[in-house]
C-alpha cells in the first residue's frame, strides 16, 4: 500500500504521528493511546487518539507489533518523518568540541581518518564508517613486459619511487616492438600526471587520430589503461568502528537482525559501493532499511555524507549506520558537521 503524502493527513493526525515516531526513536519501543494521552498538547482521549492511531495503520504509515498495543512507525512512516516533519537538532556546544577537536589532534590524514569513523561512532551510539579517498599519487613511469601465454606485465612507478604491477591479457603473442612503443607512449603523458589526468589525454589523442601509434599498439594502451582503471574502483578503502554499539539492549531482543547487519558490514565492497552513492549529494543522504538493497535483511537505516577538500572537490564519505530507530534529528546534523571538518584537514 502506497502512503499518503503527509499534506493529506490531519492537523491532529500529523500530531500523533510525530509524536508517535518522536517517542520510539528516542526509546526505541512502540508507543501507545495511553502515552500520547498524556501529552498536554494534544487534548484527547485515549478512544480518539486510538481512533487516529488505526488510520495510520491502515494507510500503511504505523504498525502494531504482536507483542504490544503500542505503534511503531514503518519504513513509509520513517521516510515521511524524515523528509517532512522532522526538526533538525543542531550539535551542543560539547559535541562540536568533541568532534572538532579530536579531528584537530589526530595528526596525519590517516589518524585523521580513523579519528573520523571513531567519533561518528561515539557521539551517535551507532557503527561509524568513513569511506577513504583514492590516493592519486603523481606517476612518473609505465612499462609493458611480455609474459608468456598471450599475457603483459603493465609497471606503474609513482614519483615517491612506488611500484605497482597489473597482468593484461593479450590477444595472441604481440611484437616487442610494439610493447616499447605503447611504454613509450605512456610515459611521456602520464609524467607529472595522475592516471586519471592522463588517461584523459591519451583517449582524447587516441580518438581524434593524433596519435603515431599502430592499431596493436593502440589497443595496448586501451587495455592498460582499462585494467589500471577497473582495478582502482575495485579497491576501496572503508574503516569501520563501533560496532558493539549495535549490540545494545533493545537489540538484545532482535539478535538475528543484528547478526545480519554485522554480516553485511563484514562486505566492504558493497558498504564502499552504498556509500559510494552518496558522493554526488549535495548535502546528507538518508537510507531507510529495505529502501537499500544491501540492508534490506536486517532493516537497517545509513546517513551518510560527502566531504570535501578545500577547494570544494567530494574526496570520500563518511556516515553512520544503525537500527533504523536511529535518532534522526540528532545524527544528521552531527554527520554533516564531521564531513565539515574532516573537510578542513584535507588539502
Amino acid at each position: 500500500m502506497k502512503s499518503p503524502p503527509i499534506s493529506e493527513l490531519s492537523d491532529r493526525a500529523r500530531e500523533i504521528f510525530r509524536l508517535v515516531v518522536e517517542g520510539y526513536l528516542d526509546s526505541g519501543l512502540p508507543v501507545g493511546s495511553k502515552m500520547l494521552s498524556q501529552d498536554r498538547g494534544l487534548n484527547l482521549s485515549s478512544a480518539s487518539i486510538r481512533s487516529v492511531l488505526a488510520d495510520l495503520e491502515q494507510v500503511g504509515l504505523l504498525a502494531a507489533p504482536h507483542t504490544s498495543a503500542g505503534r511503531m512507525p514503518t519504513e513509509s512512516g520513517l521516510r515521511m518523518f524524515v523528509d517532512g516533519m522532522m526538526r533538525v537538532a543542531e550539535p551542543t556546544a560539547e559535541e562540536r568540541a568533541a568532534i572538532e577537536g579530536r579531528l584537530a589532534s589526530s595528526g596525519p590524514i590517516e589518524q585523521a581518518l580513523e579519528a573520523t569513523s571513531a567519533v561518528l561512532s561515539d557521539i551517535s551510539g551507532a557503527a561509524g564508517m568513513v569511506l577513504v579517498p583514492t590516493r592519486e599519487q603523481r606517476l612518473s613511469q609505465f612499462s609493458l613486459v611480455n609474459l608468456e601465454q598471450g599475457r603483459a606485465l603493465a609497471v606503474l612507478v609513482g614519483e615517491d619511487g612506488g611500484v605497482e604491477n597489473r597482468v593484461v591479457e593479450l590477444d595472441g603473442m604481440i611484437a616487442p616492438s610494439a610493447l616499447e612503443q605503447a611504454s613509450n607512449y605512456i610515459t611521456a603523458r602520464l609524467a607529472g600526471r595522475t592516471l586519471a589526468e592522463a588517461a584523459r589525454v591519451m583517449q582524447a589523442e587516441i580518438k581524434a587520430g593524433q596519435t603515431q601509434l599502430d592499431e596493436v599498439s593502440r589497443d595496448l594502451v586501451e587495455r592498460g589503461l582499462a585494467v589500471w582503471s577497473q582495478d582502482a574502483a575495485q579497491r576501496p578503502v572503508l574503516i569501520v568502528r563501533g560496532q558493539a554499539n549495535l549490540l545494545d539492549e533493545a537489540a538484545l531482543g532482535d539478535i538475528e537482525r543484528v547478526r545480519s547487519l554485522i554480516d553485511e558490514l563484514e562486505n566492504k565492497q558493497s558498504v564502499a559501493e552504498l556509500l559510494a552513492s552518496a558522493r554526488d549529494a549535495g548535502s546528507t543522504r538518508i537510507f531507510i532499511g529495505s529502501e537499500n538493497r544491501l540492508f534490506s535483511l536486517s532493516g537497517s537505516s545509513v546517513i551518510a555524507s560527502p566531504y570535501r577538500d578545500r577547494e570544494g572537490r567530494v574526496v570520500g564519505v563518511l556516515g553512520v549506520i544503525g537500527p533504523t530507530r536511529l535518532n534522526y534529528a540528532r545524527v544528521v546534523p552531527i554527520v554533516d558537521l564531521t564531513a565539515r571538518s574532516l573537510g578542513k584537514l584535507i588539502g
